[in-house]
């Protein structure tokens, strides 16, 4: 069993950055593929960003591309998403996810575990 706890939501204006974190426990971390994903009110779930377990491979959905970095501490048992330039349409839940086995994967599927999420809300 893996539980994550997300952190570092809140309130930001357009433009403004924030940087969550998602600590886990329960297992070898860097045997977890990591990722994040986002949920808007009244929207599905959707992928964000993942990363691998060494931290070499990251992928992006295009509408963060350029804006958000994912990035890992193996040695903190944490995965951080830094979010620059954020926009009113950034405003969801984010949560954090996690994937045993090598495969870094976009769909919320195949994800083993996840957080309770952190708000996120963007004013214009």
């Amino acid at each position: 069993q893996v539980q994550l706890v997300e952190s570092g939501g809140g309130l930001v204006q357009a433009g403004g950055s924030l940087r969550l974190s998602c600590a886990a426990s329960g297992r070898t971390f860097s045997r977890l593929a990591m990722g994040w994903f986002r949920q808007a009110p009244g929207k599905e779930r959707e992928f964000v960003a993942t990363i691998g377990r060494r931290g070499s491979y990251t992928d992006y959905s295009d509408y963060v591309k350029g804006r958000f970095t994912i990035s890992r501490d193996n040695a903190k048992n944490t995965v951080y998403l830094q979010m620059n330039s954020l926009k009113p349409e950034d405003t969801a839940v984010y949560y954090c996810a996690a994937a045993e086995g090598p495969i870094v994967t976009r769909t919320k599927n195949e994800y083993d575990y996840w957080g309770q999420g952190t708000q996120v809300t963007v004013s214009s």
